[in-house]
């Protein structure tokens, strides 16, 4: 069993403290639209592996490659402005921490700004991360533990104003990759209960502000 903290979209006071040593946890999974400073101190407080996917109101990190601990982009050496030390997991699988983590970062599209995708561009992404899933369940066996998002799936915790839509390719994402858990942002709580919903088997949790979850590993598809 992996204890996981989950964050997206808004500061909790107390975690920019010491106040979050008082968390045991293994893993920091971020869902987008958090200073990057904030979560570098998330990930150095509690000296754990961060995973996160950017949200709507995060920079454009796209385009980046390290190779051997240099980034690089278009050729010519830069410095990465995401978070460091973190994996960032968009349009990726990745293992970590005993969880086999993937991740789709951004919101519909509304206006020009970066990380906002059209429901058919999100779908061609979706379908590169059920393509990778795929190809890693079929070397070892092993199943998406955790679908890590920006935002929710269409009808599933979302809003009906045009910039807090959910992606409808997501319902289908979790149809195919059945993982035990789908985390994302984008949805302020603004007071009102956010309650857990399901999708199948897959448990759909709103992580606006932190959440702290037990996520067994080792997800077996075969």
């Amino acid at each position: 069993m992996v204890r996981v903290l989950a964050v997206a979209d808004e500061i909790v006071e107390q975690l920019w403290t010491d106040q979050v040593h008082q968390l045991e946890v293994d893993l920091i999974v971020a869902a987008g639209d958090l200073p990057f400073d904030y979560l570098e101190f998330l990930a150095n407080a509690l000296d754990k592996p961060l995973v996160f996917v950017p949200g709507n109101h995060d920079v454009d990190l796209s385009g980046y490659s390290n190779v051997r601990g240099l980034w690089t982009k278009a050729g010519v050496p830069v410095r990465w402005p995401g978070p460091t030390g973190a994996v960032n997991a968009d349009e990726r699988v990745i293992d970590v921490a005993g969880l086999r983590i993937a991740g789709l970062g951004g919101s519909i599209r509304y206006n020009r700004c970066p990380n906002q995708w059209t429901e058919r561009q999100q779908a061609r992404r979706a379908r590169r991360v059920s393509r990778l899933a795929g190809w890693r369940r079929l070397r070892d066996g092993r199943g998406v533990d955790v679908l890590l998002t920006h935002s929710p799936p269409l009808d599933c915790g979302d809003e009906p104003d045009a910039p807090h839509r959910g992606f409808e390719c997501f319902r289908g994402l979790v149809s195919r990759l059945q993982p035990p858990f789908m985390l994302h942002g984008h949805i302020h709580p603004h007071g009102v209960p956010r309650p857990d919903r399901h999708l199948g088997d897959t448990r759909v949790v709103n992580v606006v502000g932190y959440k702290v979850l037990d996520v067994s590993g080792a997800h077996d598809e075969t």
